[in-house]
């Protein structure tokens, strides 16, 4: 999600960039072109940060960032453990 302080016009300027740095993923890809895909993928990292979707978290619920940690050691173990299977 996007961080809704973001006015909409930065909105949609960052949005277009996003759309224009995924597209030149592609073609770098289609291209074989490993520089150029390094230098595309960056600039899809830079618009997801810049559009709040990674990065510092914009929100404060007061919950603890439970991103990019093994579930194991989070208060989902046991959910999960319960799913795994099935």
């Amino acid at each position: 999600m996007s961080d809704p302080s973001l006015t909409e016009d930065r909105r949609a300027t960052l949005v277009a960039k996003l759309m224009e740095a995924r597209r030149a993923v592609g073609a770098a890809r289609r291209n074989g072109d490993p520089e150029q895909e390094r230098t595309a993928r960056a600039a899809v990292d830079e618009a997801k940060i810049s559009l709040g979707e990674r990065g510092p978290v914009w929100w404060s619920d007061g919950a603890p960032d439970l991103n990019r940690r093994l579930i194991g050691g989070t208060p989902y173990a046991d959910w999960y453990a319960g799913h795994r299977d099935g």
